[in-house]
């Protein structure tokens, strides 16, 4: 890992630690290697190896997302099974706009959204817009600066974010409202939608955007980071959404044929009504992350958590 890596590529390794620690607690002789474009190298230390399984952590390669589904690409080439969804899956929803389209193309509610060439044409959808990176995940370039409005301030979000980290960038509409992380665990019944968690902004001052941008996710000395709060505590009103929210969750598991786990990103607008931002089909699981906090709502110890991605990933 390069010495200026950003925080969420270092929080990779924390990831395999918390991996490699459970399956060793399973009984596991474990071997941490780093996936790198030197795949004649990697290719043979792999059948120099020769895993029973390999735990794919992979979520970017060369500090670039868009070379994420490389990894299991090279792995299903060499016929060695691995954690996780399949290949066409991770490059689907890799990249968000081709998710997007398949959402959208199953009746699943995903934000409008436009790129810098519908820009002219499309600008008037919607009030204020958010602007994303087309391949980069973990929040990588998203900023309070990244809600934007009108076409003019689209144009500059735009040319912004394109010359930033973020890279090829593209615009959805934003949805004012709560934000939902739902998590879900393969398991011998099938996939089970574990704890539903809402990021509550607490005390967020007028004006500034209700997102969880990068330094709500990795700058733990921030206002964002200390204002933006996981709870997995609800109202009985809410109980129908929450199911909602499942229903949901289950239709993108089918939908891009996942397997062993995966959490789905929701806002949900004053009206109640959900909407899909994306579908994370490799999502953090160190101890600390989304997931591990909604499994151990579950209690779900990690290594039940690791072993049943396992025994998902590989038994399909």
């Amino acid at each position: 890992m390069p010495p200026n890596a950003g925080e969420d590529e270092q929080d990779v390794l924390e990831e395999a630690a918390t991996v490699s620690e459970a399956l060793r607690e399973l009984g596991h002789t474990v071997y941490e290697s780093t996936f790198t474009l030197d795949l004649p190298k990697v290719t043979a230390d792999l059948r120099a190896l020769q895993p029973e399984v390999v735990f794919n952590l992979v979520e970017s390669v060369e500090g670039s997302g868009r070379l994420l589904s490389l990894a299991p690409l090279l792995l299903d080439f060499l016929k060695i099974p691995y954690t996780g969804c399949p290949a066409e899956a991770a490059f689907c929803t890799g990249n968000k706009l081709i998710g997007k389209q398949i959402l959208k193309a199953a009746g699943i509610p995903t934000p409008p959204w436009l790129t810098p060439s519908t820009l002219a044409a499309e600008a008037s959808q919607a009030e204020s817009w958010i602007v994303k990176s087309v391949w980069e995940h973990a929040s990588i370039g998203l900023t309070e600066n990244s809600v934007v409005s009108g076409e003019s301030g689209l144009a500059e979000g735009l040319r912004r974010a394109e010359a930033s980290a973020a890279g090829e960038s593209f615009a959805e509409a934003f949805i004012h409202g709560r934000e939902f992380n739902i998590s879900v665990l393969g398991g011998p019944d099938g996939p089970e939608v574990l704890p539903v968690a809402e990021l509550v902004f607490v005390d967020f001052p007028e004006g500034r955007p209700k997102i969880v941008d990068y330094r709500a996710k990795w700058h733990e000395d921030s206002f964002e980071y200390e204002h933006t709060v996981r709870s997995f505590l609800f109202p009985p009103e809410d109980a129908v959404l929450l199911q909602q929210l499942r229903d949901l969750s289950l239709k993108c598991w089918a939908l891009f044929r996942l397997r062993g786990y995966a959490r789905v990103d929701y806002r949900v607008d004053d009206q109640g009504n959900p909407w899909v931002l994306e579908v994370n089909t490799n999502p953090c699981i160190s101890k600390q992350a989304g997931f591990m906090n909604a499994a151990r709502q579950a209690e779900l110890t990690p290594a039940t958590v690791v072993n049943r991605i396992i025994a998902d990933s590989v038994t399909q």
